[in-house]
């Protein structure tokens, strides 16, 4: 009879900052792994001809967006002190990532990715018009009913109603000749959309007067039921 494994379960808060913003989410996952690696972490492996660290991350962050809060679980085979594991990850950890908290979980319900179903982000741009016009194209979208994006990929095509995972209103400051987008996204187990693709949309569809190509997306949040993923309930 095999001999059963203990794994000990961190849940880790770190950042994706602007040295960043251009790699991939997978390319963000390999910095994390070799900052592991490199603090001397005793992280668990799967098994097999192509063992894989046991690490899991919430919802991937698309490329070219910022990140005050991402987060990732990690499997260690030895139940060491968090604070200790917390220090040896922070001295590892590339330009760009920083650690924000870390908890140990003592049970874990369910998958991270799963447990995440709402994200934040702010969307700042140069306005090409008044601020007037910026109102007037936020609030077009604001009340439609609903607004097909047509996500092109090299793989596939398709639509998707962008309504459906628009928490709320989109909102809008403005300070001169700049604008700051805020929205909140719904992440379900059927799909999502992205903050750029909104934009997208209120630029090409609605007329909003902004430099799409100039904006700097950034994610403020990840929650899941309304808390913090750290807000683990024992």
């Amino acid at each position: 009879m095999a001999e059963m494994k203990l794994s000990f379960i961190y849940r880790v808060a770190v950042t994706k900052g602007e040295a960043l913003r251009y790699i991939s989410h997978l390319d963000y996952a390999g910095a994390i792994q070799r900052a592991i690696r490199r603090a001397g972490l005793p992280a668990a492996y799967s098994e097999g001809f192509n063992p894989h660290m046991k690490i899991s991350f919430a919802s991937a962050l698309a490329v070219g967006v910022t990140s005050d809060v991402e987060y990732f679980d990690l499997e260690m085979t030895e139940p060491l002190p968090p604070l200790d594991v917390a220090k040896r990850l922070k001295a590892a950890l590339p330009p760009g990532i920083e650690l924000l908290e870390l908890r140990r979980l003592r049970k874990r319900k369910g998958t991270l990715m799963a447990e995440a179903d709402e994200a934040g982000y702010t969307v700042d741009l140069p306005l090409t018009g008044t601020a007037e016009q910026a109102r007037t194209a936020v609030a077009a979208f604001n009340a439609a009913a609903e607004c097909v994006f047509h996500r092109a990929t090299p793989k596939k095509t398709r639509d998707i109603e962008v309504k459906q995972y628009v928490a709320e209103d989109v909102a809008l400051e403005t300070d001169g000749d700049a604008a700051r987008l805020t929205m909140k996204i719904r992440i379900t187990p059927t799909g999502s959309v992205k903050p750029g693709e909104v934009l997208s949309l209120l630029v090409d569809r609605f007329g909003f007067p902004g430099d799409g190509k100039a904006a700097g997306l950034c994610r403020r949040s990840l929650t899941g039921r309304g808390k913090s993923l750290l807000e683990i309930d024992d």
